[in-house]
């Protein structure tokens, strides 16, 4: 069944093209379909448009749907193309002509960007959630193992003294700074476009505020081309906000990939958290963050896939939009997959104390001794050329004591004002 069908028989061919793989993708999309439905029957019926009664009877049977909707099992049979035409049949089916009126003042243009702005807000905030306990999380390890010394890199060369608490918390900053561009990708989600129809208005005597109200918007698209505009910006801004967050994951990823070698063993997991090799019998192989750090890649590259699809479109409705949904979609899950997992991964992590003990670390200490020199009075780059010769005639020291004060170092890293901005995020959230 086709929405604008015109008793006309469609080639086969060209209807499975241009379907695509709609009728999978929209189960996604079905339950904010029929939300937006019931808002649209009240609206309607407040309009004069339709009856209370034809109104009651269409809200009615599309919260019947929602339930059917609501079942796992929920899927869109192959003779429909979409959700919509999917949901308008069964209307029909029910109620007869009254089920036909659901499509009074409005385009199917109009539906998918409501479907879209309604689950991307939906499913926007269900990151939001996992990326706040993931940062808790880091927080939490961060804390525990403030004090557990590890070594610092530039250029995959010995640089400078780090530690696990100084490294858990740059992660969960990491995180609150991607918070920050969720929390936008979401107030540019909450925005109503119904009522926009084909992208001109409609000549009905509709009231926008009503499905605004009806759908717990904050506002509305106002500019009804604009609204129709906003079809692939939505989806490309949000995700910029969840390649943001696989970069911070990937990164991780990459660390702990790197830090769990045996020639570095600076940390382990679990035996749970690990996989084995197919012949040999040693191998504990990090297959869960490689593939965090894979997936982490490919979904960086989601906002350019978006940008090259849209690039050189006019304004007003076209067909190209159609494959966005499923690489939003592909995306939203993918990151709130690998949040999942890396949380319940990370939790698992088993730490390598007194790693600097171990005397090829102890280039890693110059720095702190040069600057103790500068302390005493001896310019910094005679103190420069000092410890440079103790090195090169193997005589250099390692200080006992290493004075690393101010917020952000390793002595004192910041953790409770991480959690501290971390909060602030979370009650933003909570006011609106």
């Amino acid at each position: 069944m086709k929405l604008w069908t015109k008793n006309n028989n469609s080639d086969e061919l060209i209807t499975e093209f241009t379907v695509g793989s709609d009728r999978i993708v929209d189960v996604h999309l079905a339950r904010y379909d029929a939300e937006g439905s019931i808002a649209h029957a009240t609206m309607l019926a407040q309009c004069g448009i339709i009856s209370e009664n034809e109104s009651l009877q269409l809200k009615t049977e599309l919260n019947n749907i929602l339930e059917l909707i609501n079942n796992q099992s929920f899927t869109i049979p192959p003779q429909f193309e979409d959700i919509h035409s999917y949901i308008e049949f069964l209307l029909t089916e029910k109620l007869g002509e009254t089920g036909k009126k659901i499509h009074t003042a409005r385009s199917r243009n109009d539906q998918s960007l409501l479907d879209i702005k309604l689950y991307l807000r939906h499913e926007m905030k269900q990151i939001r959630t996992q990326t706040i306990s993931l940062a808790e999380t880091l927080l939490q390890l961060a804390d525990q193992h403030r004090d557990v010394l590890l070594p610092g890199y530039t250029h995959y060369q010995l640089a400078m003294p780090s530690s696990f608490g100084l490294w858990f918390s740059a992660y969960a900053e990491s995180l609150c700074e991607d918070l920050e561009l969720i929390d936008t990708s979401i107030n540019i989600a909450d925005k109503n476009p119904l009522g926009s129809a084909a992208g001109y208005g409609s000549s009905f005597p509709i009231d926008r505020s009503i499905t605004t109200s009806e759908l717990e918007f904050s506002a509305m698209n106002i500019n009804s081309a604009y609204a129709q505009m906003t079809r692939g910006k939505t989806e490309k801004i949000c995700a910029v906000s969840i390649a943001s967050v696989a970069a911070t994951l990937n990164k991780m990823a990459s660390d702990i990939v790197l830090f769990m070698n045996q020639e570095f063993n600076y940390i382990s997991f679990p035996d749970s958290i690990t996989t084995g090799s197919s012949i040999m019998p040693h191998k504990k192989n990090p297959d869960v963050w490689e593939l965090i750090r894979a997936k982490g890649n490919k979904l960086q590259a989601v906002p350019n896939e978006l940008a090259l699809l849209l690039s050189n479109l006019p304004s007003g409705y076209h067909r190209d939009f159609q494959l966005t949904k499923e690489i939003i979609i592909n995306a939203v899950v993918s990151i709130q997959q690998m949040l999942e997992v890396a949380n319940y991964s990370i939790s698992k992590i088993q730490v390598r104390k007194n790693i600097l003990d171990d005397t090829k670390y102890n280039s890693l200490f110059t720095v702190d001794t040069l600057n103790e020199l500068v302390q005493k009075g001896i310019p910094f780059r005679d103190a420069y050329m000092q410890v440079s010769t103790q090195i090169a005639g193997n005589s250099y020291v390692r200080p006992s004591s290493m004075p690393h004060t101010h917020l952000g170092s390793i002595g004192n890293p910041g953790i409770q004002e991480i959690h501290e901005r971390l909060q602030v995020t979370v009650k933003s959230a909570e006011i609106r």
